[in-house]
């Protein structure tokens, strides 16, 4: 039985106090959230700028969503705030996280809903997208998950409006590599995050600022056990 199973009403309430917060102090957009399935598994994947984007991403559905958050968190002062919620503890430090990896998936086969952070880590630089590590398709290949990819633009700002959060179609990545599913992720999050920053009137980055998987895989060549080992996760 999983820590949310065992609290189900702390995690409401939880997130009742947040999504009112959010949209008093916020006023976030959410488009497309059709796209998360009322139920079944489903791995939801996208852009990590901000310490509050998994409450954005809970404040989307009134399905449990377990997020991958660093274990500093569990073992903190608040541990037992995390715990209760039902997040996965994930290591920043370590090379692999199979504990982590083998959780989100026990918990997908289960018909849970994942959230994950492809980057590993928030993104500070003035890059769309940090490259992507392959836990979020790995875990869903694992499970025969479909992956729900999201894009979150604009500022966590009082009443600033702009802060959105909008989904993709759901990606199924069962008949792709790792690696190809990898790229398709990256480059629909990408597309995504270009089409809105567009929209709002944003200086999107140069293109050659850009990272790439491609450009990760060559400096980085992955070895198939750290593939199959998820090495990704939910950063800082």
């Amino acid at each position: 039985m999983t820590n949310r199973q065992k609290n189900p009403l702390l995690y409401k309430i939880i997130r009742a106090i947040f999504y009112a917060l959010f949209m008093i102090v916020y006023h976030p957009k959410i488009v497309n959230k059709a796209f998360i399935p009322k139920e079944g598994r489903a791995v939801l994947a996208g852009n990590h700028k901000h310490a509050l984007d998994p409450i954005l991403v809970d404040c989307c559905t009134n399905r449990t969503v377990h997020t991958l958050a660093k274990k500093e968190l569990h073992d903190g002062a608040f541990g037992w705030l995390f715990r209760g919620v039902g997040t996965i503890p994930v290591d920043l430090h370590a090379a692999h996280n199979p504990a982590a990896l083998d959780q989100s998936v026990e918990y997908l086969k289960n018909d849970c809903i994942i959230n994950v952070s492809p980057e590993a880590k928030r993104n500070y630089t003035d890059q769309i997208l940090l490259p992507f590590k392959y836990g979020a398709v790995v875990m869903a290949k694992r499970a025969q998950s479909s992956i729900i990819p999201y894009a979150i633009t604009g500022e966590y700002r009082f009443r600033s409006r702009n802060l959105q959060i909008k989904y993709g179609e759901p990606l199924d990545v069962a008949n792709l590599t790792v690696e190809e599913a990898n790229t398709l992720l990256f480059n629909t999050i990408k597309e995504l995050l270009l089409q809105e920053m567009n929209t709002q009137g944003s200086q999107p980055a140069d293109k050659a600022d850009v990272a790439t998987v491609d450009e990760y895989m060559e400096n980085q060549p992955a070895d198939k056990a750290d593939i199959d080992a998820g090495e990704e996760y939910i950063g800082e």
